[in-house]
């Protein structure tokens, strides 16, 4: 009976202390180990030549890590703790030991979304992107405005924001930013297809000045029943040779967003986005447009407009107009409008 009872206390002593074990197992590869908010994830960042004294000082510094031991140990096990790969990986407040190690072991990061929307300037485009990338601003914004940088892309300093076609798109944090302008050239080879090509030629138009005039139709107008009016105007007068004369490109000009009354003040700067003085279009586009608005340019409305004013009830729409006579009564009540509203 002895010899019976001491098995069973091994047993139940083995038992006990195999459950433990497993139960001190689970906790260092799956428990949640990481003092994280539940509604933002925290973003582990790891320049290129890290060793893993960098990733725990970088998570001590945050105060993350709840259990050091096991998240040491679990690392020297998987191999993380003698080789970093570089990287940007999130934690949530649900992420365990062996996920964010089994993340870093092989270099599986999480991409970063980056929207590309409706920037005017370069300036923007940079910020923006200095702000989600590991590229400075600065660099950024010298890239783009570097005529040998941009050629390799068939674009000039002018011209470089019609690569960008607006959109989401997924970047890697260690992305070069050669790697990023590639994924745009890619976007920008899958927009222009060979259908929308062959719309811009038949308007005379090559796909960057049909970005350029989106561009500018977008400034006068974010109401979309009226966008393709609008270019069917501005396309006349090209086409035409007449200037554009488009309020937008002079405050582009300007880089004055607040300006509400283009008058001749400001007409009379001196710049190529002058489209009151200069003939054709401006050198570059003054904005991102959206890709429907490009749209509306390569389906134009074909008419014979050529002028047009906003409504003077403040609608957002506009009168139309064949003749410079006509023009002229409808800017007088959009003017009127303005002078009771005391908009100089």
């Amino acid at each position: 009976m002895v010899p019976n009872k001491r098995i069973k206390i091994f047993i139940l002593g083995f038992s006990l202390v195999t459950a433990m074990f497993s139960y001190y197992v689970w906790q260092v590869f799956k428990t949640p180990n990481f003092d994280v908010s539940e509604k933002k994830s925290f973003a582990l960042l790891i320049p290129a030549g890290s060793d893993f004294k960098v990733v725990l000082d970088t998570l001590k510094k945050h105060d993350l890590v709840r259990d050091q031991l096991s998240f040491r140990f679990l690392a020297k096990v998987m191999g993380v703790a003698s080789r970093v790969r570089p990287g940007r990986y999130l934690i949530s407040s649900e992420t365990g030991n062996f996920e964010l190690l089994r993340k870093m072991r092989n270099g599986k990061q999480d991409a970063i979304k980056v929207v590309i929307n409706n920037f005017r300037l370069k300036e923007d485009i940079a910020g923006k992107l200095g702000r989600q990338l590991r590229f400075d601003s600065t660099y950024i914004y010298r890239m783009l405005d570097s005529n040998a940088f941009v050629a390799s892309y068939g674009y000039t300093k002018e011209t470089i924001p019609c690569l960008f076609i607006p959109d989401t798109y997924e970047v890697f944090w260690t992305s070069s930013f050669e790697d990023l302008m590639k994924k745009m050239q890619q976007a920008n080879n899958r927009f222009w297809t060979d259908k929308r090509i062959k719309q811009a030629a038949a308007l005379n138009l090559t796909p960057v000045q049909a970005g350029i005039l989106a561009s500018i139709v977008y400034g006068e107008s974010k109401e979309s029943s009226e966008q393709a009016r609008i270019a069917g105007v501005y396309w006349n007068r090209f086409r035409t040779g007449m200037p554009l004369q488009a309020d937008p490109t002079i405050v582009f000009a300007w880089k004055d967003f607040t300006i509400k009354r283009v008058t001749g003040k400001y007409t009379a700067i001196s710049s190529p986005y002058n489209t009151y003085r200069n003939i054709g279009l401006p050198p570059g586009p003054i904005s991102i447009p959206p890709r429907d608005v490009i749209d509306k340019v390569l389906n134009l409305e074909k008419h014979e407009f050529l002028y047009f004013c906003a409504k003077e009830d403040f609608s957002g729409m506009h009168n139309f107009a064949v003749t410079y006579e006509e023009h002229l009564v409808n800017a007088a009540k959009y003017q009127s409008a303005l002078d009771g509203l005391k908009i100089h």
